[in-house]
């Protein structure tokens, strides 16, 4: 125990509950894992497919096993709920808590319904270990809930269990308002960084308020538009939406004029009619004191917003433009750790100004 936990028991890490405990594998019924698109067929806490038909980048290959948006839903009237979590790494990000990187954090809310999701508790470890044990509630009334783990965003999952009482009833979640999936493609941001917990990720926070399911694929640094990226994910059956967000990673403005056509281009050969929304990036904090910044976000959000209106003269009616430099507010530059990665203020405003949109989209 070092000297602060010490002089303040609520800088512990979780205890493990004593009581008697039945561990299940979300694996198995009546769990349901969502956000994982390749779930499915694979049983594979991963966000593409183990052996894509296309060759991909090393670096999105490896990006992908972490579980950013990956979620466990259920229902159980246990009056506890522990985890126990094997992980393929070690927490070690410099600018990015444990928690948000390698925990787990939990929602409930009333039975049957998807409505009022009300945050519980994040999995607290020691972040020197890659298996964890910790519990998230003890001692509640054993009535029934709705239940939602979030898991890591920087990390990949070997393997997860889930602890309730011996005893408790176990039912599938509510289901879904359609079987359309919410899809988001992009970069760091995208993928959650930094959010202190993983259900603080925008992605996350959306599918608190809007009852789909939604599919994170940002992949750090690495979300750049590539054709093999574009042919994946068109793979993604009963599309809702399809969010483009990867002007972050695009590498340079005369690249990203070359990518972004052909992505849009490919993914409308599979769907021709799915919403895209094109988004471009929030704000860099610094950037009104380093004007080159400044100058390359603007030329490249009016690409962006000039190729979407070519695209919808030409009859592309379902595709549109949102300007993601907006979505900080006047105080954009308190809204991020390193003056490009949200914190969870930058990612609640950032789900804030996109709700209403997607909301409208979905009509």
């Amino acid at each position: 125990m070092n000297s602060l936990e010490r002089y303040d028991l609520h800088m512990r890490p979780n205890e493990q509950f004593d009581g008697a405990i039945r561990w299940y594998s979300p694996l198995e019924e009546p769990f349901q894992v969502s956000g994982l698109a390749w779930f499915a067929q694979e049983r594979k806490y991963r966000r593409l497919p183990t052996s894509p038909a296309q060759a991909i980048p090393q670096a999105v290959d490896h990006l992908a096993n972490h579980t950013a948006g990956g979620q466990i839903r259920f229902q159980s009237d246990s009056s506890s709920l522990s985890v126990r979590v094997k992980l393929r790494g070690i927490a070690g990000m410099a600018h990015m808590p444990a928690t948000g990187q390698c925990g787990v954090d939990c929602y409930v809310s009333a039975p049957d319904t998807n409505a009022r999701w009300r945050y519980v508790n994040t999995t607290r470890y020691d972040h020197t270990l890659i298996e964890y044990e910790c519990a998230l509630y003890t001692g509640w009334e054993p009535t029934m809930r709705n239940l939602v783990l979030n898991l890591p965003l920087y990390q990949g999952v070997e393997e997860i269990w889930i602890g309730l009482d011996e005893g408790a009833s176990v039912m599938a979640p509510p289901g879904y308002a359609s079987g359309k999936k919410i899809i988001i493609y992009g970069t760091s941001v995208t993928q959650g960084g930094c959010a202190s917990r993983p259900g603080m990720a925008y992605s996350n926070i959306l599918s608190r308020r809007i009852p789909l399911e939604f599919i994170n694929l940002g992949f750090s640094g690495s979300g750049k538009g590539e054709p093999e990226l574009a042919e994946i994910i068109s793979q993604i059956n009963d599309p809702a939406c399809l969010v483009v967000d990867y002007e972050g990673n695009c590498v340079s403005t005369e690249l990203f004029r070359k990518t972004l056509p052909e992505f849009i281009r490919i993914y409308r050969e599979a769907h021709p009619v799915t919403p895209i929304l094109v988004v471009s990036r929030i704000r860099y904090a610094r950037e009104e004191l380093t004007p080159h910044l400044y100058q390359m976000r603007m030329e490249r959000k009016q690409f962006e917003q000039s190729l979407v209106n070519e695209l919808r003269e030409q009859g592309d009616l379902n595709i549109y433009f949102f300007d993601g430099s907006k979505t900080l507010g006047e105080d954009f530059f308190e809204c991020t750790v390193d003056g490009q990665h949200p914190t969870d203020l930058g990612f609640l405003r950032m789900a804030d100004a996109l709700e209403p949109v997607l909301k409208t989209l979905l009509l």
